[in-house]
């Protein structure tokens, strides 16, 4: 349907309007502002959504130990293990005046210390249980851009080292205090008191790292944990009956080994066919959704596939502005899995690579920012994009190539937030879009 307005009325606009609008590129000189120019709102140009999947997400780096698992009832089972490298200030035992009397240090203990973060997603009512495992590899990529992934794995010792089980607590910060196998932690501290380890390459070489796997089989949460966390062993210098503990702690000083491997299994899920990360899965077959996932690489493609017939419209016009509005679908988010404030785009080709952010005219990055105000049937709720210069780049362009825009979650490699938007004919939750044309 086309809707015609006074070219006067929106002349005004145009000149009103600051840089956060992006109206597009094309500039109406004065002379064209006559009341006989007329401004087109084109509602019913054919938008395609679709679902995509980058298949590796870089994951070290990020600060975050990730943990835990839960059945999403859309997206299907989502797990989150975190591989990490341990290293210490120093590799001596306290300073001691003699080698007699360091002779004197006994181990006493040795645990775990998880500090959360705040972040958490899904339902942490129920009970997270953890074990730790040592690394039988060290940490270090098998590629050649030092960077882990959240498909990469490392071999670790089946048997497992410490275990605990725990409500979380994020917002509150309570700690996870994990205790650790004796037997590891004095087999270590011999090692340290008998002087076999005094440098960094000498401990990796014998302890290589750490991995926390989500073990528990009715968990229905992920939880973000700081990566200050630390391994504390406990030693003590018997000289009579009394003893002190002294502290011995191991961290990650490095965050670029520190990865976690979080996987998607959507098996019985509308997703269940997701082809690579070149191809897409329409949503015309998955109930005419689409999908957005950070940490297992699912994001939503839009491609506007008539956008070049717009130049036809007139011998000579322009699009001044354009908005995409596309809504999150009913009963998919809840105070469990709450929608995100706002959505990154970026520009991609045909075959889902990127060439960065989308950009208004002025060069600033374009987000699609949540509406958050709710009216009695929620269908104010949803994600604006300013498109602009972007769909007047599009249709002026003279090669027969089109791009598309990809959406991501900001979070997309920390985190498990997730989010199902509608298509064009989802019911309810129909995405619009609406495009400005001017003819002169």
């Amino acid at each position: 349907m086309y809707r015609l307005f006074i070219g006067l009325f929106f002349g005004i606009m145009i000149t009103s309007c600051d840089s956060d609008v992006d109206a597009g590129q094309f500039v109406v000189g004065s002379d064209n502002l006559a009341v006989t120019n007329k401004v087109i709102l084109i509602d019913t140009a054919t938008v395609e959504v679709a679902t995509i999947n980058f298949d590796s997400l870089i994951t070290s780096g990020q600060s975050r130990i990730l943990l835990g698992n839960y059945e999403d009832p859309i997206f299907g089972k989502v797990s989150s293990d975190s591989y990490f490298q341990l290293t210490s200030s120093s590799y001596n035992l306290q300073t001691t005046s003699s080698d007699t009397e360091g002779a004197n240090y006994v181990f006493d203990s040795i645990r775990m210390v998880l500090v959360p973060d705040k972040y958490y997603y899904g339902d942490t009512t129920r009970i997270q249980s953890i074990s730790i495992h040592r690394l039988l590899q060290k940490v270090k990529p098998n590629t050649d851009d030092d960077n882990f992934y959240n498909n990469s794995t490392l071999n670790y010792d089946a048997v497992n080292i410490g275990t605990a089980s725990f409500l979380p607590k994020p917002l509150k910060q309570d700690t996870v205090f994990v205790k650790m196998d004796n037997s590891f932690g004095d087999a270590l501290f011999q090692k340290l008191k008998t002087r076999e380890i005094t440098t960094e390459d000498e401990f990796i070489e014998y302890f290589k790292g750490l991995v926390i796997r989500s073990t528990a089989v009715n968990s229905s949460s992920v939880v973000g944990f700081q990566i200050s966390s630390v391994l504390q062993l406990y030693y003590s210098k018997k000289v009579t009956d009394e003893q002190t503990s002294i502290l011995k702690e191991f961290a990650i000083s490095d965050v670029a080994k520190q990865f976690n491997k979080i996987s998607l299994d959507r098996t019985g899920t509308v997703l269940k066919d997701l082809p690579g990360t070149t191809g897409r899965l329409s949503s015309n077959l998955t109930e005419n959704k689409s999908f957005i996932q950070s940490g297992t690489g699912l994001a939503c493609r839009i491609d506007f596939p008539n956008i070049k017939e717009l130049k036809y419209i007139t011998e000579k016009g322009a699009i001044v502005d354009a908005q995409l509005f596309i809504r999150p679908v009913n009963n998919t988010y809840s105070k469990s899995h709450p929608l995100p404030d706002s959505l990154n785009v970026y520009v991609a080709d045909q075959l889902n690579r990127i060439s960065g952010t989308l950009n208004s005219a002025t060069g600033n990055p374009i987000y699609a920012i949540l509406n958050k105000d709710e009216d009695e049937f929620d269908e104010n709720i949803g994600y604006s994009i300013p498109l602009g210069t972007f769909m007047q780049n599009e249709m002026v362009k003279t090669s027969d190539s089109k791009l598309a825009l990809i959406l991501t979650i900001p979070t997309i490699s920390k985190a498990v937030n997730r989010v199902v938007l509608g298509n064009q004919k989802n019911t309810g939750n129909k995405i619009e879009l609406k495009i400005y044309y001017i003819s002169y």
